[in-house]
């Protein structure tokens, strides 16, 4: 071996030495393994600096159940979310996504819940409200899918206004914009944006009614995200 190979590879070494450290300094949520705090604070930093992530924090409680609803741009879209936000958030996501080779173990550990298509989403929705009454954040993009912000979704899926119903909890909205090109999916996270997320108060949806919460949902995050 060469010294300059030999010299590639101290600063390789050191590289990822650093890249640990730097990581676990940034996360700042447990999330019960040692990989994925790693992978948080990594996340963190990445979000930060390479998509210049601007973000009001979202105002979730200290403890105790949270619903959270944001629309749904670009694959970008949940780790900002993650990033925003000082807890674990378990996302609903399409069983599709949740069995992709390679990620599906981190979505496992990250306490994704998958959602069948077709309407059968009983499994999906127990789970969720299950981990609502354990006091956890459950997450979902009640477009049901990545619509732009020029052409959103004609209509929200209504589970997040029966979730909060039954289970009491309030609902956090936020929006995100900022993204240089929408309606990406992996591409998204390999481009630079100027991306932006902004919270909202929240809404006691199981106090306004289905129709209400509808209504105040479609109006931050369909009509305001425009």
């Amino acid at each position: 071996m060469d010294i300059t190979t030999l010299l590639i590879i101290i600063l390789i070494i050191f590289f990822l030495l650093w890249l640990w450290q730097a990581s676990l300094r940034a996360n700042v949520v447990d999330w019960g393994h040692g990989w994925i705090n790693f992978l948080d604070g990594f996340l963190r930093l990445f979000i930060k600096y390479f998509h210049r992530f601007q973000y009001q924090p979202v105002p979730l409680p200290e403890t105790g159940p949270a619903l959270l609803a944001a629309n749904h741009i670009s694959g970008l879209d949940p780790l900002l979310v993650i990033a925003a936000c000082k807890r674990p958030v378990r996302f609903l996501i399409a069983q599709e996504q949740y069995d992709r080779i390679g990620l599906n173990w981190v979505f496992k550990k990250v306490g994704c819940i998958p959602v069948q298509r077709g309407g059968r989403v009983e499994k999906a929705f127990r789970t969720a409200l299950q981990a609502l009454e354990n006091g956890e954040v459950v997450a979902l993009f009640p477009e049901g899918g990545i619509h732009t912000r020029r052409k959103p979704a004609k209509r929200l899926k209504g589970g997040i206004a029966k979730l909060a119903e039954l289970s009491g909890v309030p609902v956090y909205p936020v929006t995100i914009d900022g993204i240089l090109i929408e309606g990406l999916n992996v591409l998204a996270l390999l481009m630079p944006n100027r991306a932006r997320l902004t919270s909202y108060p929240e809404l006691d949806c199981a106090s306004l009614g289905d129709k209400e919460c509808m209504a105040r949902l479609t109006r931050l995050l369909v009509q305001s995200a425009k």
